[in-house]
């Protein structure tokens, strides 16, 4: 969990099903002015991202760090959408660091290699036909549309640091996918193997899209979608069916629960761990913290983190693998 001075991090132990504490951020240069944001997670290491645009890598138990080389040309020469990490389970000191950058329709990838200490060339991607194309702006019209805030805005996805270039990665068919959302609020699959992408069809409209996230869950991808309708919130988990080519809702928060999020702009950031789901729910008025077991269908409000005798507010969260093994 990141708050959102981005200078205190707290770990949920799903094990013990308590907090603890991580000082993350003792083992990398830091500044007032030059802040690093953990963007991305894989394993027991956790990538951080400057305002700069430098990168490290570094495993939050064992306090070991690594600066990456600059990407140079490509990678963030373009609009920079997502960051994406894989570390190897079976070399604790392999990983990986994809970027993906540009606008649709002209999306690339770049990729870092810990092995070879290097980025390799930047690989075009090209788009699946069937791909949804609602998010394409042509001349000079511009599509507003609700940001993950809550606010009606335009031609820019609003999102906290440490979640605007958020995607999951995961490997389907022996070939990994990157997703991610795009700015305005559509999910995008990017396959590394194919070099290829597709953009899937929205949920809802647009005016009705509150707050929206893309997890990872049981090794595939979901979709978390907050919204409001006919004066009460919905909090849903949603997976898309290729055979109809359609979204199908395979999660939905208690109403009890969810209607306590009518009326404040809550803006959720979701993260996914084998078969759980880890939702942050916070706006200017409250924060909440709920876990989802997608496998007994149980969700549950965890207690908030004191220091000091004040809870914390946390905007974010993202999910690691504690490994003491891990180098980088």
């Amino acid at each position: 969990m990141v708050d959102q001075d981005l200078d205190h991090s707290i770990a949920f132990d799903t094990s013990e099903r308590n907090w603890k504490s991580v000082s993350h951020q003792s083992c990398i240069p830091q500044s007032r002015s030059c802040k690093p944001v953990p963007v991305s997670a894989s394993g027991g290491l956790v990538c951080y991202r400057t305002d700069s645009g430098k990168f490290f890598v570094s495993n939050l138990l064992t306090g070991s760090c690594r600066e990456i080389p600059p990407a140079g040309h490509g990678g963030e020469s373009q609009a920079l959408q997502a960051v994406a990490m894989y570390s190897s389970p079976i070399y604790p000191s392999s990983f990986k660091i994809i970027l993906v950058s540009g606008k649709s329709p002209s999306l690339a990838f770049r990729v870092f290699d810990s092995m070879k200490s290097t980025w390799e060339d930047e690989v075009m991607l090209v788009q699946k036909a069937g791909s949804s194309s609602e998010s394409h702006v042509s001349g000079d019209e511009i599509i507003y549309f609700l940001s993950k805030a809550g606010d009606v805005v335009a031609t820019n996805m609003q999102r906290s640091p440490s979640k605007q270039y958020s995607s999951v990665l995961i490997t389907e068919y022996g070939e990994q996918v990157v997703y991610f959302l795009s700015e305005t609020g559509t999910i995008v699959a990017c396959n590394l193997a194919q070099k290829a992408f597709f953009e899937y069809p929205r949920l809802l409209p647009i005016y009705l899209e509150y707050s929206i996230d893309v997890v990872e869950c049981k090794g595939e991808m979901l979709v978390v979608v907050l919204s409001e309708f006919l004066e009460s919130a919905s909090l849903r988990v949603w997976k898309f069916c290729g055979e109809n080519h359609s979204w199908q809702q395979v999660a939905a928060m208690p109403p009890s629960m969810s209607h306590e999020f009518y009326g404040q702009k809550m803006d959720i950031n979701c993260t996914g761990c084998q078969d759980v789901i880890f939702i942050c729910a916070n706006s200017s008025e409250c924060s909440r913290y709920i876990m989802l077991d997608m496998v007994a269908d149980e969700w549950v409000e965890l207690p908030k983190f004191y220091v000091n005798g004040k809870a914390k507010e946390f905007t974010s969260a993202i999910s690691f693998e504690p490994r003491v093994e891990a180098t980088v």
